[in-house]
């Protein structure tokens, strides 16, 4: 446990952030999911644009790494494209 008062507010800080980014991923991560469950193409091309700029705005916070952002991309559009 830190002794310094500001050891203590950084590890809240940590805590809140933590937290904050642990939300959007998991949101983000069902928003991928969900896009991958459509059996309509139309749908899926509706959806890809929201979940993009979700991942997008991941790979801005460093809450993922950048080339995983672009490879969740890369994959999702390889699967909308290959809908029928």
């Amino acid at each position: 446990m830190p002794n310094l008062k500001s050891a203590i507010k950084r590890t809240r800080q940590i805590e809140k952030r933590r937290l904050h980014n642990r939300y959007y991923a998991k949101t983000t991560r069902t928003a991928i999911k969900k896009l991958k469950a459509l059996t309509s193409k139309a749908e899926a091309i509706k959806q890809l644009p929201e979940v993009i700029s979700m991942i997008d705005k991941l790979a801005k916070r460093n809450i993922i790494h950048k080339n995983k952002a672009a490879r969740l991309k890369s994959q999702l559009q390889v699967f909308v494209n290959s809908l029928s």
